[in-house]
């Protein structure tokens, strides 16, 4: 058996705690965050963030205290050293990615270049 290929994102202990709260409020415990960029938006490329209950041969995957986090072989470079975040605050309430592989954004931080 081979050990699993790994990834780069970072999850912070907010977020890791969202996603408990989120998948407990789902009522399953088989089910992982899975992150990945996919063309699309208007700097070129969109992050996806869901959970998914497949994994796939070449997924890599990385348990921050019991939340697995998966990305997808061809997102892996786009994601590298990239942070997921959770805010809560009056102006925003949501995960938020610091992606330090972005050369650009738009000014609805779902898209990047």
């Amino acid at each position: 058996m081979t050990e699993a290929t790994k990834h780069g994102v970072l999850l912070t202990d907010v977020a890791i705690d969202k996603v408990k709260a989120l998948l407990s409020a789902e009522g399953r415990d088989d089910l992982r965050l899975r992150v990945n960029v996919q063309p699309g938006g208007c700097s070129g490329l969109i992050y996806q963030l869901f959970f998914d209950e497949l994994l796939e041969e070449a997924d890599a995957v990385v348990d921050f205290g019991g939340v697995e986090v998966v990305v997808d072989a061809m997102s892996i470079p786009y994601l590298d050293g990239a942070s997921i975040d959770f805010e809560d605050s009056i102006q925003k309430q949501g995960f938020t990615i610091d992606n330090p592989n972005a050369s650009g954004s738009c000014a609805c931080g779902d898209s990047f270049s």
